[in-house]
């Protein structure tokens, strides 16, 4: 990077932490404006439905498009097949003439996670010096989001295009802060589609040096007391998987905290867990009642068959047992919940699907599963759908680009 380049982005860091949580990204995008001669800039976050962009402005005036609250005002813009969602789902700057003027849409992201995009108005037509220039710069800005919005609600308010229910609210909690991970031996991404009333399903990761920890649950029932029952048994699996423990004591805890501590009498929860050794590609899983993971391999979609063990909380004294396989690199492991199963979303051929959908990166398949699903499923689903989708490359990973993202499936060499 060159000096000058250096310059403005410790300018524009130093603009974020001079500035309130809620007025840091005005900040960044005014510091951008300024070192590029700009018209206008602004920002777009992703909205929760995965289907939109929103943009967020500040109106003293209190009149303008969208949700407001306060002086703040969400504009909601749906995706349309068009440039705006085009930048989001490739991860590929866009360059649109407009009158007198050129807009450039860059993407905001942060390992995967499509956070949004920058819109920078310019007085020339940009070239790739530029283009560069503004990927690097919005790459940067994700790292002002995740910062910021540890801070402030306004994020989260301008991302929900819809109220949240409270045990909505209490499931929103128990999700990990970013859906997508890209790692290099693997990219990860999970997806939820609620159900009209909350049905407690829940996905969770984590990476360590050597190990990818991974977690797909169930909480039977729906609404609050389901989501009281999923929190009950997320925080024990976190807990014990914090203390460096076997997925067979991570379900032993959780099997006893659900049964000793949950409100409603027969409460249980479905589970699948799993480790990653990052090294090797094995992988321990273990099935807690739950709908068998799948994979993908060599164009064929197989279910795993794993050891048979009852729903955490079913019964307190029950012991758990795992099994292995070892993951390949071009693999792509799939965990799903009933709600993918249930009523009409079994009229979803999910092997045949997984295939149709091999090429896309884990971010877009799981969308595009969940896509499908509502699809078949209106008005509203029974049950939530959750996928995890995981792609194996071993030591073939992917070289991450300057963008935050990888933009398609990587293919690898045998072997």
């Amino acid at each position: 990077m060159e000096d000058s380049e250096q310059i403005v982005l410790a300018e524009m860091l130093q603009s974020a932490e001079d500035a309130a949580p809620v007025e840091a990204v005005e900040a960044v995008t005014g510091a951008i404006a300024s070192a590029l001669n700009a018209l206008g800039v602004s920002l777009l976050i992703a909205d929760l439905s995965g289907r939109a962009l929103v943009r967020l402005t500040h109106q003293p005036d209190a009149d303008g498009p969208g949700r407001l609250q306060g002086q703040e005002a969400a504009e909601v813009l749906p995706f349309d097949g068009g440039p705006y969602e085009r930048t989001v789902r490739h991860q590929v700057p866009q360059v649109l003439p407009l009158d007198g003027r050129w807009r450039l849409l860059a993407p905001v992201t942060e390992r995967g996670e499509a956070i949004g995009l920058l819109e920078i108005d310019l007085p020339d037509e940009p070239d790739d010096e530029v283009i560069a220039r503004v990927a690097q710069t919005a790459h940067a800005l994700a790292f002002v989001i995740i910062a910021n919005r540890r801070h402030t609600d306004l994020f989260e308010w301008g991302q929900r295009s819809t109220p949240f229910t409270l045990s909505a609210e209490i499931q929103r909690r128990l999700l990990p802060a970013s859906f997508t991970c890209e790692g290099g031996a693997f990219t990860l991404s999970g997806w939820l589609e609620p159900a009209a009333s909350v049905g407690g399903d829940t996905f969770d990761y984590s990476v360590a040096r050597d190990v990818l920890h991974l977690s797909v649950t169930d909480a039977m029932g729906h609404g609050v007391a389901s989501a009281l029952t999923a929190t009950l048994g997320v925080g024990s699996l976190r807990n014990t998987r914090r203390r460096g423990q076997s997925l067979t004591a991570q379900a032993d805890q959780a099997n006893s905290a659900i049964a000793e501590h949950a409100n409603v009498r027969g409460a249980y929860m479905t589970a699948v867990l799993g480790r990653i050794d990052l090294p090797t590609g094995r992988c321990e899983l273990l099935n807690a009642g739950h709908v068998p993971p799948m994979l993908v391999r060599d164009g064929r979609t197989t279910t795993l068959e794993l050891p048979g063990n009852f729903p955490l909380g079913m019964f307190p004294e029950a012991g758990f047992r795992s099994g292995e396989v070892t993951l390949r690199p071009g693999d792509r492991l799939v965990v799903v919940t009933d709600g993918m199963r249930e009523r009409n979303a079994a009229d979803l051929d999910l092997p045949a699907a997984l295939l149709d959908i091999a090429p896309l990166h884990p971010r877009e398949a799981v969308r595009a599963l969940s896509d499908a699903v509502l699809s078949i499923a209106r008005p509203a689903l029974a049950d939530d759908a959750t996928l995890l989708i995981i792609d194996w490359y071993g030591g073939h990973g992917p070289r991450r680009s300057t963008a935050g993202a990888d933009t398609t499936r990587t293919s690898v060499p045998p072997g």
